[in-house]
């Protein structure tokens, strides 16, 4: 496994992060906390321009756990059919609304736990509910995150907590905010899987890739 980056050289790269896009946003479509935790539950192993074109008609008439429950799950499945393993997750949001009705007067938890008792949202989804929503330095770690953090010495780590570790450890506390987001859409337009965009890159210099596509 590569090693951790240093202090200098980990600040310095998101110094450049910063400087190329101060307030990153992440991509899922949401008008509320509610529908936050659903899209971000539908991302699984999804991209979020799918969940996006899937869930803008849904969150238009359902964007409340009661009004979710309402439409009942065949009219969740109608509206995210085009989702990969769409039947279950339409069980998860019907039976996530239920929970929310239930034990929560219809209002979102704001603490992790809580958020991952709820059928469908796992560690990353409650992390990314817990940064988006409530300014949370949560770090979501996805596949993109996983593999930029192991390949350029960011934030290493043999599986997802480990480097979630690794990002909280390392990474100075006033890019912690953005950390993720940088990260993912650095990982998603730039440090991409197959064919990284090395000689592009923001931070060729300090990455300690060594396989660079140059």
């Amino acid at each position: 496994m590569i090693k951790q980056l240093d202090y200098h050289t980990i600040r310095a790269i998101f110094e450049r992060f910063q400087a190329a896009e101060p307030e990153p946003k992440g991509e899922l479509e949401h008008v509320n906390v509610y529908t936050l935790v659903v899209a971000v539950a539908l991302s699984a192993q999804a991209t979020d321009a799918g969940v996006n074109k899937a869930t803008r008609g849904l969150f238009a008439i359902a964007d409340t756990p009661q009004k979710m429950l309402d439409l009942g799950i065949e009219g969740v499945t109608e509206h995210i059919k085009t989702i990969g393993l769409f039947r279950q997750k339409a069980k998860n949001v019907i039976k996530l609304s239920q929970i929310l009705v239930d034990k929560y007067g219809g209002e979102v938890p704001n603490s992790r736990a809580a958020l991952q008792s709820l059928p469908g949202v796992g560690r990353k989804t409650a992390n990314v509910v817990l940064n988006m929503w409530w300014g949370i330095p949560a770090q979501a770690v996805d596949t993109h995150i996983f593999r930029v953090g192991n390949r350029t010495g960011i934030c290493p780590g043999k599986d997802v907590v480990a480097v979630e570790r690794a990002i909280e450890d390392h990474i100075p506390a006033d890019f912690q905010h953005h950390a993720h987001h940088w990260l993912i859409l650095h990982g998603r337009y730039h440090c991409k899987a197959r064919k990284p965009m090395c000689g592009s890159c923001l931070i060729r210099d300090l990455c300690d890739y060594e396989d660079k596509n140059l």
